[in-house]
């Protein structure tokens, strides 16, 4: 007598989790971030941001890095590094991270985190490593002349941001689900080996739609073709004006044959919380000039009180800077004592 194994797909185990996290949402510590390259975009927003808010008003509890120690492994240098983590620190203000349910801290400031790494890096191999498809396709966009062995640590690097706090829970896009992977196999594998200290996390998987860029490729803080979360209505509108659509007059949503003004089509849409086809019929005839028309009054709308509160924000930098000190501060604190128990388990190697 035979049995079959059935294997739940990422979508599946996404929703299960949903559900398990409406449940008993204090069982969950969620570890997400960014690195600070450049102003966060409307793609971070309706991509990440906007989840984690949701993820906090549950009741989850959300770390989140600025993740500056990695800005080099794409870039020979960390250019305006300050002025990014303040702009970021700014946005997540902004877009509603609350300092009081939710932990904001920057990399470099806990030490104890990258002493996880030597140890994490004993656990893989070098051809795991290489053949990480999301790595090969970072090396593909690399700034660099020459890759840094940055780069192929990059998901070791992760894996010690997610378990220091001993996250189990991780939003991602389907292009980040091998170095969540990365991840689930050094906690397995240093459990294995040394002891159970951590969680092998899972990975929700975020439906959120790609948006494009105004150049038509993928919205990205280095290429340039983003609308920044901290843009005013003027630059706004300026940009979705340079946005790339194509020939034909009448408007229609068809993601796989026009590209472009779709993606402007769903920028619309997810502004106004409507059906992207319903967006599209209702421009109708109007054109590209039409829909860049309707583009920038949902997205101004839809920013305008976001951008109020980053104003607002903005005139007390002491508040602001007291809060990434203030998350720090917590980081700190679990990743000592998460150090303490890697270092008592391996018996005194990390001493």
């Amino acid at each position: 007598m035979s049995s079959t194994v059935t294997i739940a797909s990422p979508e599946q185990r996404a929703a299960e989790l949903e559900a398990r996290i409406r449940q008993a949402p204090e069982k969950f510590r969620v570890m997400t971030g960014d690195r600070p390259t450049g102003p966060l975009h409307l793609g971070h927003y309706f991509g990440t941001l906007h989840n984690r808010v949701r993820l906090q008003e549950l009741g989850v509890d959300v770390f989140v890095i600025i993740a500056d120690y990695q800005v080099l492994t794409d870039r020979d240098l960390a250019d305006r590094l300050g002025e990014h983590m303040e702009g970021m620190l700014l946005d997540y203000l902004a877009v509603g991270i609350d300092p009081a349910r939710s932990t904001v801290f920057n990399h470099s400031a806990v030490p104890a985190l990258n002493q996880l790494m030597l140890p994490f890096l004993s656990l893989v191999s070098v051809a795991e490593l290489n053949r990480n498809p999301t790595v090969k396709d970072e090396i593909a966009h690399s700034r660099q002349s020459a890759v840094s062995g940055l780069m192929f640590t990059y998901p070791v690097h992760q894996a010690a941001d997610i378990l220091f706090c001993k996250g189990n829970l991780v939003p991602v896009g389907q292009d980040q689900l091998p170095h969540l992977e990365v991840t689930r196999t050094v906690a397995r594998r240093f459990n294995e080996r040394y002891g159970a200290v951590f969680p092998e996390p899972d990975a929700l998987l975020s439906d959120a739609p790609l948006l494009l860029g105004t150049d038509g490729t993928k919205m990205s803080k280095s290429r340039g073709n983003s609308i920044a979360l901290g843009a005013d209505a003027d630059e706004t509108a300026r940009l979705i004006r340079t946005a790339k659509t194509d020939a034909e007059r009448h408007i229609t949503y068809d993601p796989e044959n026009r590209p472009g003004v779709s993606s402007l089509v769903l920028l619309a849409a997810l502004c106004l919380d409507r059906d992207p086809h319903a967006v599209a019929e209702e421009v109708g005839g109007g054109g590209a000039a039409g829909l860049k028309r309707t583009v920038t009054e949902a997205v101004n709308s839809r920013m305008a009180p976001i951008r109020a509160r980053r104003a607002e924000y903005a005139r007390d930098m002491g508040y602001v800077r007291s809060v990434l000190r203030a998350g720090n501060e917590r980081a700190n604190e679990c990743a000592a004592a998460t150090l303490e128990e890697v270092r008592g388990v391996m018996g005194g190697v990390l001493q």
